[in-house]
């Protein structure tokens, strides 16, 4: 069953729990939390009658404006991936839940991504692209899905120098290949197809018969097929289970417990990113001080909380952030709300508060790329200023002296107010899920201090890395393309804001993140002959918190290598 982050139960609408997206929990960089994540989601899947779960989503973001890239917890770097990957795996697998990575490998567009060929060297496979799906295998990852495009002209789902080649022989994968929904183009068995889905189009008893009568197929290789499948489910224990178990009535189960939504909460919570907080504008008071606060844009029933296709979920129920805040702070301070959809009466009620909370958004899915990283692109199907959002902060922001930005998006974004001085605070979750409202109201009140960095980069503007059109969406014909070269091989994210060294202005850079305290960092040492560096962290300020260490990594005075990683 889908999917990345949650059962998708579009028949049982409102029987599972929409977890924090991938992209949001690659913002923790918490491994305990990605732990957490995944067991939470197994409990779910088991409950509902599922022993494969699809996800979790590991692609890199290459492309800012891939629709996918929210369901993905690689982020923009390959070692974050392959880090945050492995607890999820045990988590989800100690459910007796067969995880399933995907999608394997250089699904880095939605853009006709059902045939374009992705044109990839391969140490830029092996460096940027493999890591994640690595660590999955370290982990005992059951499944891997391989992908609906080609690569180097080949479909990935019959490629056998990444799936029999690189995927089994290199890595070590022990699990079973399972082809995406219709990626299949031929009985791929020999090149490194152990499954395909969601039919038989291919891989059935005729063809594969037909293929062994010809000797085009080996006996030895259905064998091991069949073996990589069994060994799937007796390693995780989905055969150590009563039938009865597996029963597809299951589905009908309300699998969302106060236990999981309680999670949901903690893990949207650790995972805000507090990229400006001037003044020290945030934590707001909970008595005093306050007495009136302007919630506007996607701040009530319409909050904005997950992506669209095989990665969304529909949700038990969905805590809006105006009822979240109005429980913080009691019934001395005033919260009033307005959706932003008329500018002049947000910027009055704005101008008549003490604090103006501004809730942003925007949306991606499945099958199509972003067309563009405004804000103001994307959010058509949500409820309230859906394509005028960058005037409303301006607005809001020209009324009201504290206003705090908080953002739901689902990847990287553009804010050109964020250096507006009335623009005091910006949070950002990415796609938090259902309990969005307590999450951010934890973090906006100081119950929880925010621990969450940046895994991708927030640039200044559009197309800041200068992506030819031949990197992407590919030619010869961009709307339909059939080539994407991956010209700019390592360069990609931060990689290449330090090649080229561009200063940030009204972007944020990978890895950044505020705290409601401080960190000293002494006595560091570095042991070259043990490859290890260590080192004192202190918490010097005066709230409890959680630091997120950072060690980057480059080659001395070599030409062509990125600065950092």
């Amino acid at each position: 069953n889908d999917g990345p982050q949650g059962f998708r139960d579009n028949v049982h609408p409102g029987t599972t729990t929409a977890w924090p997206s991938g992209l949001s929990m690659a913002a923790s960089w918490d491994v305990a939390a990605m732990g957490e994540w995944g067991t939470g989601m197994g409990k779910e899947f088991y409950a509902k009658g599922a022993n494969v779960q699809l996800g979790p989503g590991l692609c890199l973001a290459r492309v800012p404006r891939n629709g996918r890239n929210f369901e993905y917890l690689s982020g923009e770097d390959p070692f974050l991936g392959y880090t945050l990957v492995q607890p999820v795996i045990k988590g989800i697998q100690s459910q007796k839940v067969v995880a399933n990575a995907k999608h394997y490998i250089n699904n880095n567009q939605e853009t006709n991504r059902g045939a374009v060929s992705e044109e990839v060297d391969e140490r830029t496979r092996f460096e940027m692209y493999y890591p994640a799906f690595a660590g999955a295998v370290e982990a005992g990852v059951g499944s891997i899905m391989c992908s609906y495009n080609k690569i180097n002209g080949i479909w990935s789902c019959e490629n056998s120098l990444t799936l029999a080649g690189d995927l089994k022989n290199v890595t070590g994968f022990q699990g079973y290949v399972m082809s995406d929904w219709g990626a299949t183009h031929s009985t791929s068995i020999m090149e490194g197809l152990d499954v395909e889905m969601p039919g038989a189009g291919f891989m059935n008893a005729d063809m594969i018969s037909a293929g062994i009568a010809a000797k085009n197929i080996s006996q030895d290789k259905v064998d091991d097929s069949v073996y990589r499948i069994l060994w799937a489910m007796f390693s995780v224990g989905v055969m150590d289970e009563p039938a009865s178990a597996w029963d597809w009535k299951k589905q009908a189960t309300n699998s969302t417990t106060e236990a999981s939504v309680n999670s949901a909460r903690h893990l949207a919570a650790v995972s805000q990113v507090l990229l400006k907080n001037e003044n020290n504008a945030l934590p707001l008071p909970k008595t005093g001080g306050k007495r009136s606060i302007a919630v506007i844009g996607f701040g009530g029933d319409n909050a904005v909380v997950h992506g669209g296709g095989s990665g969304s979920v529909v949700p038990s129920y969905v805590v809006p952030p105006k009822d979240a805040i109005a429980a913080k702070v009691g019934k001395n301070t005033q919260v009033s709300f307005d959706d932003g959809a008329d500018l002049t009466k947000a910027t009055a009620l704005a101008s008549s508060a003490d604090v103006a909370i501004v809730f942003v958004g925007t949306l991606s899915h499945e099958g199509g790329d972003r067309a563009s990283l405004s804000l103001d692109d994307g959010c058509d199907g949500c409820k309230g200023n859906t394509n005028n959002q960058n005037a409303m902060v301006a607005a809001v922001a020209g009324a009201n002296a504290n206003t705090i930005v908080v953002l739901s998006v689902p990847g990287a974004i553009l804010m050109p107010w964020s250096t507006h001085p009335n623009v005091t605070a910006i949070v950002m979750g990415f796609l938090a899920g259902q309990q969005v409202g307590n999450a951010v109201a934890d973090v906006l009140f100081g119950d929880v201090n925010p621990s969450g960095r940046l895994p991708l980069t927030m640039p200044n503007k559009e197309n800041e890395r200068e992506m030819s059109v031949e990197q992407w969406p590919g030619l010869p014909d961009p709307s339909n393309p059939l080539f994407a070269m991956y010209s700019e091989q390592l360069l990609v994210g931060y990689r290449y804001y330090e090649d080229k060294q561009i200063p940030f202005t009204t972007g944020f850079p990978f890895g950044h993140g505020l705290s409601y305290t401080t960190f000293a960092y002494s006595n560091i040492q570095v042991d070259a002959g043990r490859r290890t560096v260590s080192f004192d962290v202190e918490n010097t300020g005066k709230v409890v918190g959680d630091e997120v260490v950072q060690l980057y990594l480059g080659f001395p005075e070599t030409a062509g290598e990125p600065p950092l990683q």
